[in-house]
This record gives structure tokens, C-alpha cells and sequence, in this order.
């Protein structure tokens, strides 16, 4: 790729194009380029006296003004609460994996969010924090004098994609996240997989699966059924609570055999979030994983408007609640008797369906005793966890 200076409109115009593309990239190289492209783009604009006076922060703050958004909306997208106050007040500029979270999770365009002054430099490949380290030792799945090139190589002999998880950033990762420990917790999921066996291409329809699997929510014993029913339907289920500086709901990989791995957190401890999270993994390892999508990572708060994303909601929503169901029989008035009664239809624990009520209406003080709280992880962490 070559850099060439702008002397025409033509070259302006193809230096913007060259630089959303490399807005798409994580490498070291994308990233200098980038910043050299900019002081191209900002000297040519400067030379026609077309540069508008606006800057990064009025850009946020206008879409902010639009969808009626307080700073701490922007924390998943930017960083901790002094970082938002920071870039809000012109004091800092935004980094590219910022600048990439506001104009996909945003929509404001990256050339509204591409300051003059160059991006702080951003670091080669990371490592996992010396937390997260202690962590993983913690957990059994790193070994006491192990390093942590060693433990990631072990994990790389298992699957290629942990080796790509700087090129599978998905739609839904936090801002704040610590790549290096992300990097190390897929590591570590690879390697509590490694020794699991499942049904070989088994021959099930994903529909009438996953509604199976919504309703084992009702059993006393789900959380023994659970695993087994994975593994007939050809799917790995690892529970591995994640490590410090990273933000993570589930996850959807890979073993180098081709095997699905749902992994899950259990970062927010209610049976609600714990189906939704459930059910959200399977759509992506039947209807996304693979190929281009070796590995599928989902922080659940962060929103999003990638397509991936939208249909392995919708997936999971109506493997809980069949849609008819949902749009024939809940109300906004809807009360405790009646959703007993939409929970016992569609074969749920209720805790799903008050989750989603509480969701779709922005009432998060109605049905707040009835999500389960509490009954998740006792059945998967141990004190160690």
C-alpha cells in the first residue's frame, strides 16, 4: 500500500476511501498508515480553507443531543467514565478502536470523529495483565510456572483462532477491554474444551433444537441436563468466569477438529441473562460460525447494529418465547399471574420472560424478585472460580 500525497480532489477523495479501510484493520502497520493519511487529508483540507469547525467531541455530542444520551452511555464505546469526561472535553483524542465503536455502535462517520492532531500511539501486541495471569493460575487452567507465551501456544495447538483474536474483533466488545486477557481467556476456554467430546454431525434441526434446549430452563436438575443436551446436539459448553479487564457475556469458537464451543461467564448471575446468553451463543455456532467468523465474542451491553448480531438476538428471543406468543399475549400492564401464564406456555422458566419484559419496556424495577438471581453460578463456579 502505497501513500502518496494529495494534490487533486480525485486523491482526496480516494485518501478518504483509504482511510475507512484502514479504520477496519487492527495491525501496527494500519495504524501508522492511518495517522500519516491523516496529516495528508488535514493539510489538503487546510489548503482550500474547507475545513469545517467542528470537532471530535461536537461530532459526539450532536449524536448524543439525537438519541437523548448522557456520558455514561458512551462508556462502552470509549472507556472509563474520566476517559469519556476526557474526549468529551476536548482534552484527549480518541484512539481507533474508539473511533471504530462510535461509528459502528454510533453511527457518527469517521471523518466527523478524525481529529487534526494524531491518535495517542497505540501499543504493539499486548500481553495479559499480571492480574489476569494470577487469575488463570487461579482457575487450574494455567499452570504455576508456565508462561504466558507457553500457555497461549498450548491453547493455539488446540485451535488457529485464538491466534486470530486480533482479527475477529466483533461488533460486541467493550471499549475497555484488555485484549491481551481476552486473548488469554479464549486461550483458556480452547484448553478446558480440549478434552470434551460431543456427538459427531449430529443431524438436528437448530429450531426445533433450540427451543428444546429453552425449555430444559424448567427442570430441577437443568444445570446436569444441560452439558449432555449439548453434547448430543454436537456442541462443547465450557463456563470459565472472566478475568480482569475484560467484559464478556459468552463467546462462540471452534477446536481445530471444526467442534462449536459455546463459553459462557456467567458475568451477571440470573437465570435470565443466563438462557438469553445461552441461546444468543447457539444461534452463532449455527448460523455464523466459521469461515470468516473463526471466533464470535459478546459483551450483551454493549448494543449493536450489526446484522450478525440482530439475527442471533432474534434467534434467541423466539427460541424463549415463540414470537406469537410474545406479541399475542404480554402487555404493557402485564402482571406477575400473567406471566406465570405466558412462561408456562411457552415451556420457560419465568425469570426469561420477565428479563425480556423488563428489556423491551426500560422497567427495571418490575418483576426485579422473580430473574433468579443468585441460581446460576453455584451450579458451575466453585470457591476457587
Amino acid at each position: 500500500m502505497t501513500i502518496r500525497p494529495i494534490r487533486t480532489q480525485e486523491d482526496y477523495d480516494t485518501a478518504l476511501q483509504l482511510a475507512h479501510r484502514l479504520m477496519a484493520r487492527a495491525d501496527q502497520k494500519a495504524i501508522d498508515d492511518l495517522e500519516i493519511l491523516q496529516t495528508l487529508i488535514e493539510k489538503w483540507e487546510k489548503s482550500l480553507h474547507q475545513i469545517v469547525q467542528t470537532t471530535p467531541a461536537d461530532a459526539i455530542k450532536f449524536r448524543m443531543s439525537q438519541r437523548g444520551l448522557k456520558p455514561r452511555d458512551l462508556e462502552p464505546y470509549i472507556g472509563s467514565k474520566s476517559r469519556v469526561s476526557e474526549i468529551l472535553n476536548g482534552q484527549r483524542q480518541l484512539t481507533v478502536d474508539q473511533i471504530r465503536a462510535l461509528n459502528s455502535h454510533l453511527g457518527i462517520p469517521v471523518e466527523s470523529l478524525i481529529g487534526g492532531i494524531k491518535h495517542e500511539p497505540a501499543a504493539g501486541r499486548s500481553t495479559a495483565s499480571t492480574a489476569a495471569i494470577e487469575k488463570l493460575k487461579k482457575l487450574g487452567v494455567m499452570k504455576a510456572r508456565e508462561s504466558i507465551d507457553a500457555f497461549l501456544c498450548r491453547a493455539t495447538t488446540i485451535s488457529p483462532a485464538v491466534a486470530m483474536l486480533r482479527k475477529s474483533r466483533t461488533e460486541r466488545t467493550n471499549a475497555k477491554t484488555d485484549f491481551g486477557a481476552l486473548e488469554a481467556w479464549c486461550a483458556a476456554v480452547m484448553l478446558k474444551a480440549a478434552a470434551c467430546e460431543v456427538k459427531k454431525n449430529p443431524t438436528t434441526d437448530a429450531t426445533a433444537a433450540a427451543r428444546e434446549l429453552a425449555k430444559l430452563s424448567t427442570l430441577p436438575d437443568w444445570p446436569i441436563r444441560l452439558p449432555s443436551y449439548l453434547k448430543n446436539v454436537g456442541v462443547v459448553l465450557v463456563i470459565l468466569e472472566h478475568l480482569p479487564g475484560t467484559y464478556l457475556d459468552g463467546a462462540a469458537m471452534r477446536k481445530a477438529d471444526g467442534t462449536p464451543i459455546i463459553a459462557l461467564t456467567l458475568r451477571h448471575d440470573r437465570l435470565d441473562n443466563f438462557w438469553f446468553t445461552l441461546l444468543h451463543e447457539y444461534a452463532h455456532v449455527v448460523c455464523h460460525l466459521g469461515g470468516d467468523n473463526p471466533l464470535i465474542l459478546d459483551d450483551l451491553e454493549v448494543n449493536s447494529s450489526d446484522g450478525m448480531e440482530a439475527e442471533a438476538d432474534e434467534f434467541a428471543r423466539n427460541a424463549l418465547i415463540p414470537a406469537e406468543l410474545w406479541s399475542t399475549s404480554v402487555s404493557d400492564d402485564f402482571d406477575g399471574e400473567e406471566l406465570e401464564a405466558v412462561a408456562a406456555e411457552a415451556g420457560v422458566h419465568p425469570a426469561i420472560v420477565a428479563g425480556r419484559w423488563r428489556y423491551e419496556n426500560s422497567d427495571y424495577r418490575k418483576f426485579a424478585r422473580m430473574l433468579g438471581r443468585g441460581e446460576v453460578r453455584k451450579h458451575f463456579l466453585t470457591d476457587s472460580d
